[in-house]
């Protein structure tokens, strides 16, 4: 089983929100998941993304790959708390 970090969809016709998760990497992109790391919301102005690094470090220390959009969002947030 390879373990991906990657969003899932959620919330609402044209509001969506996103969780940054742990997931085995052939299930479906809304389907089951091994553990919630963080979510990301497009719409909010201030603190759009909110990511446990413990947890993320944790997973890529087992040796999950990160999908491209997650590892953006991640760069984003450290160079968000690291300008704060």
């Amino acid at each position: 089983m390879t373990v991906k970090i990657r969003l899932t969809r959620k919330g609402t016709k044209k509001r969506p929100f996103y969780r940054i998760i742990a997931t085995d990497s052939e299930s479906p992109r809304d389907g089951k998941f091994l553990e919630v790391l963080g979510y990301y919301d497009p719409f909010k102005d201030q603190d759009r993304a909110r990511i446990d690094k413990e947890k993320v470090e944790k997973w890529l220390q087992k040796g999950a790959k990160i999908s491209e959009t997650a590892k953006s969002l991640l760069r984003r947030e450290e160079a968000q708390t690291a300008s704060e």
